[in-house]
């Protein structure tokens, strides 16, 4: 079963949910607790791993029951586990049955049942959430508002930052959980050795998130995985809030877009204005109420020395003033800010977003000097184009960046563009070339766009103006036509 045809099913028991009056808003969790429920026990049953659902809630003596007795003890079910300790606790945290008819709840019990599903060699609830968040928004007519980082683009972004089993690692922004299984798959790859793989799967792995309905998805996902043990490594919390005292060898993460929620405030003359709230925290150098510069910020405390970070931000943290310069000029001058990958638009849920994913090295303070000798840019974005449905982003086109990256041996990097290649995408600038930029600013372009060669060859205004007029009339008079 490919990936389409799994969430196309789920859908399909959505509709069960729906007219049981369960609000779109409510599919999600709904249906993640039963597969889970189900997946454990498949768990248990092919792979001889333990559960840690108690016996009377596990999917074998829940698929026996009827009618009201089933409606009534998976009630209870949900109820007892959002009250368990540890990952369980977490997974079911406020977790209520909202599927009143037996006969209803029975049919998505069968309908599961009918089905293996923890063989799937995909992210199940992960491609599950995004497809259901992305058809309630068609549903409902609002957009999806999550920034779901396309998977070939993780496979990459893991690929070139090459983890080993002792790496400790931490997505301050973890959704549900991509970064974090991605990574966990490559590094289980890289031993056989039964205590680094304990290691690996209890103390290396590590993720925040703020949304208490993708924390449970996320850390189902982690469980699912043998990731955490007894204990759940996904926290339900605002990253920005704190930086913790822990420190990780690496951050991986796609932070959310935005601002910090706007607070009313009451004004001198009695009125209520909005005001933008900002993070006040001693680590960050720079104030702002800019969501992704402060996970910035936040990266850059949270890593160790010698720590490596590859996160995806939108293009204002490129050239955004203020703040933003502060903190690219902290981030060259401490940091080795080594890469800029520029995304590709059409690659995320919200239409026409521009992302980058920046590559950077912690290292101890300097007095003087800068930490960044050469910033390498490779453009994916100019001249490319990309659809979620009918074109998306394909791990092959990600691989020339991979090639060009040079993760082995950084110094044996070459340009592609030259004064001969000026279409070359992959391209070095130099710390003094960037710093004497307006604003130290990094939203580097240098391939010729297309599109813009096309709106250099639009007729004048006047032209169209005329054309405009000419197809009117002509439409009027048809409509005289008709009417006469």
């Amino acid at each position: 079963m490919n990936e389409n045809n799994l969430t196309t099913k789920i859908w399909n028991y959505a509709t069960i949910l729906y007219d049981s009056g369960v609000a779109y808003i409510d599919y999600v969790a709904q249906l993640t607790y039963l597969l889970f429920l189900k997946m454990d026990q498949e768990r248990v049953d092919n792979l001889g791993e333990k559960s840690l659902i108690p016996e009377d809630y596990r999917w074998k003596n829940l698929i026996k029951l009827d009618g009201t007795e089933l409606a009534e003890t998976y009630t209870k079910a949900l109820n007892n586990l959002s009250k368990e300790g540890g990952i369980i606790g977490k997974i079911f945290a406020k977790a209520q049955n909202k599927i009143d008819e037996p006969a209803k709840l029975k049919k998505l019990f069968s309908l599961i049942d009918g089905e293996m599903w923890i063989g799937l060699d995909i992210d199940v609830k992960g491609a599950i959430y995004e497809n259901l968040l992305q058809r309630n928004a068609s549903e409902v007519k609002a957009g999806a508002g999550q920034y779901f980082t396309p998977r070939p683009l993780i496979k990459a972004m893991v690929e070139v930052m090459k983890p080993t089993p002792d790496t400790t690692i931490i997505d301050p922004a973890c959704g549900t959980g991509g970064f974090l299984l991605a990574a966990y798959d490559y590094m289980k790859k890289q031993t056989n050795d039964k205590a680094k793989l304990k290691l690996l799967r209890e103390e290396r792995i590590f993720g925040n998130d703020n949304t208490s309905l993708v924390v449970s998805l996320c850390a189902m996902n982690m469980y699912l995985h043998g990731i955490g043990g007894t204990e759940c490594p996904i926290r339900h919390c605002d990253s920005l809030l704190s930086a913790g005292d822990v420190r990780y060898d690496m951050v991986l993460a796609n932070p959310p877009f935005g601002k910090k929620s706007a607070e009313k405030i009451m004004a001198e003359d009695g009125s209520l204005t909005t005001e933008q709230e900002n993070y006040y925290r001693e680590d960050f150098f720079a104030t702002t109420s800019n969501k992704q510069l402060n996970f910035l910020q936040h990266i850059m405390t949270v890593l160790k020395t010698s720590g490596r970070a590859a996160v995806v931000l939108p293009d204002n943290v490129l050239f955004e003033g203020g703040a933003g310069e502060t903190i690219r000029k902290r981030l060259l001058k401490q940091f080795n800010l080594h890469t800029i990958l520029r995304l590709p638009t059409g690659i995320f849920y919200k239409q026409g977003v521009k992302a980058n994913v920046l590559f950077f090295d912690k290292f101890p303070p300097l007095e003087e000097g800068h930490r960044t000798n050469d910033v390498w840019i490779y453009d994916l974005r100019t001249n490319m184009h990309f659809t979620l449905v009918t074109n998306p982003m394909k791990y092959d086109d990600l691989k020339d960046f991979i090639e060009c990256y040079s993760a082995n041996d950084v110094t044996k990097r070459k340009e592609t563009w030259s004064e001969e290649n000026p279409d070359g995408r992959w391209r070095k600038y130099t710390y003094d070339e960037i710093i004497k930029r307006d604003k130290t600013n990094l939203d580097i372009t240098w391939i010729k766009d297309e599109g813009l060669a096309d709106l250099e060859n639009l007729p004048e205004p006047d032209e169209l103006a005329q054309d405009i007029i000419e197809n009117l009339e002509e439409a009027l008079d048809i409509f005289k036509t008709l009417k006469v």
